[in-house]
């Protein structure tokens, strides 16, 4: 029997989950989605999978400079749904290529080795005009605009535009949705005298 590799264990599953999901009509998915008659959309899909595989070991990831950043866990402050933690490079910030997302997030449980899991990848871009009433400048990828503009989720994060790819973990509202409804954070004693806090991460 071959003995295939983790990574091209992962690499195969993301190529089939990725075929499953183009056969779909574009209007027989929940939230946004990119046609799948769209070849380049598909291409840089599958492009965006094949890279990022590798960083199913959190070591990679960290290895190639991708810096846990913000909260463990981020609640949806408009809805329901949630994001973990996220892991950011900041020599791609900004980028459009699908081979290098600015940010992978992870899960906040870590396997039997201590490791945590890869669930989205995530690309992140500054708004130009720093003015969250205008939307100018909103760009795309896999023929999906990004959500937003949107303030900084942590010290020094400009007002930006994202999208994300739930590439490695199932989100019921749709591949490129931002929230995760599968997804809640635990409940946290509040600081005293101090009230809960919201972290708007667009909607």
């Amino acid at each position: 029997m071959t003995v295939r590799s983790p990574r091209t264990l992962v690499t195969c599953a993301a190529a089939v989950t990725l075929g499953l999901t183009a056969v779909v009509p574009a209007h027989g998915v929940e939230g946004p989605a990119p046609d799948p008659r769209n070849t380049k959309a598909m291409r840089d899909m599958a492009t965006a999978i094949a890279a990022t595989a590798k960083y199913a070991d959190e070591r990679v990831a960290i290895r190639d400079g991708y810096v846990p950043k913000g909260q463990e866990c981020m609640t949806n402050p408009f809805g329901v749904g949630a994001m973990n933690y996220h892991y950011v490079k900041q020599a791609n910030w900004g980028s459009k290529d699908p081979a290098r997302p600015t940010a992978l997030l992870y899960s906040r449980e870590k396997d039997k080795n201590g490791r945590r899991r890869l669930e989205t990848v995530e690309w992140m871009s500054t708004d130009r005009d720093q003015d969250l009433k205008t939307s100018d400048d909103r760009p795309s990828m896999f023929g999906v605009p990004f959500d937003g503009p949107m303030p900084g989720h942590w010290a020094g994060m400009p007002k930006h535009y994202d999208l994300h790819l739930w590439a490695y973990k199932k989100n019921p509202a749709g591949r490129f949705h931002n929230w995760n409804p599968a997804l809640t954070c635990p409940n946290k004693a509040p600081t005293p005298g101090m009230p809960p806090a919201a972290h708007a991460h667009g909607h």
